[in-house]
């Protein structure tokens, strides 16, 4: 009898984590997850995502700040596949606190590369890029060969984990993906992201609890896809014959204004009755658009997306209206 595949994801109890942990216990995987200790101290806050799951999860105690909490469990277990999502992923934050954000998202993929090598470099690794890393790209669309130029500390710390990657695979022979990921939503997105922030305005404008959203650069294009597609990419990466990096994505952007019609639609709004812009909220560099060229992934990988721009934002708006309705305030 063949024996059950192993996975460990770091940011298991993130919106990605949770789609591949769903992803993966329907493939048949035994899934584990690294989590922080007070994690597993406050489930009931820190488990909302995973909440559904967590009787089927082998969650284990550690930190990317820690390479030794990363060796304890990786000498402990072995694993068939590495998923590394964890991540300081809020970008206004980056600016705000861009040691932290350096050092859990550049040192913390250093920690786990390191650890894997010393315990179980046969384990194939996937590291979650960002198309933030292209920042003032030189062309539109993006794809693997255009140049970085990240346009925010965020960017820059997911360019430096993304060269570590390709050093291992190509230092120590490892098998280790990187996913150039571009904007990917879900009703599991944390409500500081703008995303989020759109659809869950919407839904309280509507009830009438708020009046205004106020909102930053409008303009900004990016492409939005659902990070249950996505997910789906991270895992046929590590199924591949040979390692390799992928652009994922629509092929589509699409202004922060067009998310805003979306969502307030849905509730029989117009946006522009609503929302206004903060200055405050303009980021100190700002990236104009990003756009993915996923050929590569669809040639490759047999990708492709399978929700619409407006359905996402339509299935976010509707857990938003129901989580406002039951806690209105």
């Amino acid at each position: 009898m063949a024996r059950m595949r192993r996975a460990l994801i770091t940011g298991i109890t993130g919106q990605d984590g949770s789609y591949l942990a769903e992803h993966l216990l329907s493939l048949g995987y035994e899934v584990h997850g690294l989590v922080r200790r007070i994690a597993l101290e406050d489930p009931g806050h820190r488990f909302t995502r995973i909440a559904h799951l967590v009787d089927d999860l082998i969650l284990h105690p550690g930190t990317m700040e820690s390479f030794g909490s990363i060796v304890s469990v990786l000498a402990k277990n072995r694993f068939d596949e590495c998923y590394h999502l964890a991540a300081q992923s809020f970008v206004p934050e980056s600016f705000a606190d861009g040691f932290s954000t350096l050092n859990v998202n550049t040192t913390g993929t250093h920690h786990l590369l390191a650890a894997l090598r010393q315990t179980q470099p046969e384990t194939r690794f996937y590291f979650a890029g960002s198309s933030e890393m292209f920042g003032r790209a030189r062309e539109v669309p993006q794809r693997e060969s255009t140049p970085f130029h990240p346009r925010s500390p965020y960017g820059v710390s997911k360019v430096a984990a993304y060269w570590l990657t390709v050093n291992y695979r190509e230092a120590y022979g490892m098998y280790c993906c990187s996913g150039i990921l571009f904007n990917h939503e879900s009703p599991r997105r944390p409500h500081e992201f703008v995303s989020r922030k759109i659809t869950s305005g919407a839904a309280r404008i509507s009830l009438g609890l708020e009046r205004q959203l106020a909102l930053g650069n409008l303009d900004a294009r990016r492409d939005w896809g659902h990070a249950a597609d996505y997910v789906r990419a991270m895992h046929l990466m590590l199924q591949q014959d040979a390692p390799a990096d992928y652009v994922v994505g629509t092929g589509r952007a699409r202004s922060v204004r067009d998310l805003c019609a979306v969502a307030f639609e849905a509730v029989g709004l117009d946006y522009r009755d609503h929302v206004t812009v903060d200055p405050r909220l303009l980021r100190p560099a700002d990236v104009d658009v990003l756009e993915a060229d996923a050929s590569a992934a669809t040639a490759r990988l047999g990708w492709a997306p399978t929700v619409a721009f407006e359905d996402m934002v339509r299935e976010m708006v509707r857990t938003d209206l129901d989580l406002a309705r039951r806690a209105p305030c």
